[in-house]
């Protein structure tokens, strides 16, 4: 129940941000480079930072994508980095299947030309993921959970808006 409510939480807050994000980026007169920016640090989902980036115009869709995917490598270093700080002392260092299964997938795409099929497939497969996801989500899972995970999951959707959009136009 929680880790459905979690991702409920995820997937509607990415929803809202690929819709709202760029008319307050033009609102507030954002260039595309500084949307880019925006959108791939406060936006979780990749295909979200997309969309948005792709809605604001082409530089802002580079701009973002290349933010996302540098941030989504980050997450082979912080996680070897995680299981060496955390591990109890003596114990094996275990690599969790998911590093190991992307930095296989990267490397693939990198070096190996894949078919043009492959891209089909990943989205329907992408589809059925989400799908079983969302069904794991119901009111009644909501309601075991609580409302206190979706209303703090919206305040820091909001909190990291804020801050690097904050940084973004006072900063950068």
């Amino acid at each position: 129940n929680q880790m459905s409510v979690a991702l409920g939480t995820i997937f509607t807050l990415n929803a809202v941000a690929l819709f709202v994000f760029p008319p307050i980026g033009h609102a507030l007169g954002l260039s595309e480079i500084q949307f880019g920016e925006w959108a791939a640090i406060a936006i979780h989902d990749t295909s979200s930072v997309v969309g948005a980036g792709a809605a604001y115009g082409d530089q802002a869709l580079q701009t973002a994508t290349l933010i996302k995917c540098t941030r989504a490598l980050w997450i082979v270093p912080l996680a070897f980095a995680t299981t060496l700080v955390y591990r109890e002392k003596g114990a094996k260092v275990a690599i969790p299947w998911f590093i190991v299964l992307f930095v296989a997938a990267m490397t693939l795409n990198t070096f190996v030309p894949m078919p043009k099929v492959i891209p089909t497939i990943a989205k329907h497969a992408m589809s059925a993921t989400l799908f079983l996801i969302g069904s794991g989500l119901s009111l009644s899972a909501v309601r075991r959970v609580g409302p206190k995970p979706f209303i703090q999951g919206i305040i820091l959707w909001m909190l990291i808006a804020l801050v690097s959009l904050g940084v973004i136009l006072f900063v950068g």
